[in-house]
């Protein structure tokens, strides 16, 4: 960029972003503008594989990429927002300004950040099409999901409880597969619809002991410094993918307290608690829409599922779908557990 340019359009408002495609990250239609082909070849690894599912007015997001002052990736950005606006900010040279009523974001990036591609993928598309997203249309699950014979499950658990593992022995046994780690509710669908990506699942590099397949699948450094194993699951024809799915039970995973095995009752204010941790920013109009969405999925049935193996698992998760509360009920009853009502 001249410094005439610059003394023409100090702000850049006017500065060309000639490179155009759009998106639909889970179905929704997102059109980003650049002017770095790298910024939409990330966007394409991320998104490239869905189709237009919703028909919504696009979401629109504008990154310009310029050179910089350090050929060091730069830092993790800080998020802070108030009302509908949120910036993502990593120093003067890296930041997204999002305004989430509209459906709208830019910012200016550095060359060196944009060659980052895990760097710019997860803190600057990824998470800035996320939140657009959460905003308008959707409210997040930390919850992998698979379905049997028309009927959905959440799978439910903090980082490490054991959902993709879980998820990914599901979907080797027959079951459709949706998510590994994150589901959405489609608030404006109403009832108890999730969606998710069911394109990639990714695994710590511990699962090639329950599944040596997964030592053949590539390994990627997280920003963590840990690191991850990326399963493209429309490689895996054995498998079968689904787009969305009604969810009929919760079931919280939990294998530190594993004896007695089996599945019980799990009291739903303790769920919505859990349920809840997501919802921490945003305009409170849309916090009020995210834990309605929430308490409405909890009229799914919701149960704590304590197991050491993975094919006692699967035992019990096929006899939930297959019998319903009545073999849940009859797990619960042989436990000598105390009911919660």
């Amino acid at each position: 960029m001249s410094l005439e340019q610059l003394s023409n359009d100090p702000l850049l408002w006017d500065y060309d972003l000639p490179f155009h495609r759009m998106f639909y990250p889970l179905g929704f239609p997102v059109g980003i503008k650049t002017n770095s082909e790298e910024v939409l070849a990330a966007a394409n690894e991320s998104w490239g594989m869905f189709h237009k599912l919703h028909p919504v007015q696009p979401l629109q997001v504008r990154i310009g990429v310029l050179p910089g002052r350090s050929l060091d990736c730069p830092p993790s950005p800080t998020c802070r927002g108030q009302r509908n606006l949120l910036t993502n900010v990593a120093d003067g040279e890296n930041y997204m300004a999002i305004d989430l009523r509209q459906g709208f974001a830019f910012g200016w990036l550095t060359e060196t950040a944009v060659r980052n591609r895990a760097y710019l993928r997860y803190h600057f598309i990824e998470g800035t099409i996320w939140v657009l997203l959460e905003a308008l249309y959707l409210t997040s699950v930390h919850a992998a999901c698979v379905q049997l014979d028309g009927h959905g499950i959440l799978l439910c658990g903090d980082s490490g409880a054991g959902k993709s593992s879980l998820a990914y022995a599901c979907a080797q046994d027959g079951w459709n597969f949706l998510s590994d780690d994150s589901s959405v509710l489609l608030r404006k669908r109403g009832g108890r619809m999730v969606t998710g990506n069911p394109y990639q699942m990714r695994f710590r590099e511990s699962a090639t002991t329950l599944f040596p397949e997964l030592k053949k699948q590539p390994v990627s450094q997280r920003l963590s410094g840990d690191f991850r194993i990326e399963l493209p699951t429309l490689d895996a024809s054995d498998l079968t993918l689904i787009s969305e799915c009604e969810i009929d039970y919760l079931v919280f995973l939990n294998r530190t307290e594993p004896h007695p095995e089996g599945l019980f009752e799990f009291p739903r204010h303790k769920a919505l608690k859990w349920l809840e941790q997501v919802v921490c920013y945003g305009e409170e109009s849309v916090r009020k829409q995210h834990r309605a969405a929430l308490r409405h999925l909890l009229t799914a049935s919701v149960f704590e599922m304590r197991y050491t193996r993975l094919d006692s698992a699967l035992h019990l998760l096929r006899g939930l779908v297959q019998n319903g509360r009545r073999v849940a009920k009859d797990c619960f009853i042989a436990a000598g557990a105390p009911g919660n009502g």
